[in-house]
């Protein structure tokens, strides 16, 4: 079954940018992983970054979250936010067509 997550990281004030540059070398690794449909950072108007993901199987993503590419993530993260990331998992209920009624 399929799973998106969204992934909410609050930068440190002035920090934003440079929390969306450190994030990268983890997206990139992780776009490898098996399972990973969609890994993309978003800006938001509130001041956060939001990571949303989309996995093939819940399996990958438990996979994924207890890898090595997470700990680089939180490495490279961790001097540039004010507190842990809000993750939410959800399961998609499809709506409308395919194309548009679900990541």
């Amino acid at each position: 079954m399929t799973v998106v997550v969204t992934a909410v990281f609050y930068p440190l004030p002035d920090r934003k940018q440079e929390l969306a540059d450190a994030m990268q070398r983890g997206i990139a690794a992780v776009h490898g992983e098996q399972g990973c449909e969609l890994y993309a950072i978003h800006d938001s108007e509130d001041g956060t970054i939001t990571m949303i993901e989309k996995w093939t199987t819940v399996e990958d993503l438990d996979t994924h979250g207890s890898g090595s590419v997470v700990e680089i993530l939180r490495a490279d993260v961790k001097d540039l936010v004010a507190k842990p990331a809000t993750v939410t998992r959800m399961t998609p209920i499809p709506a409308g067509t395919e194309a548009q009624g679900q990541l």
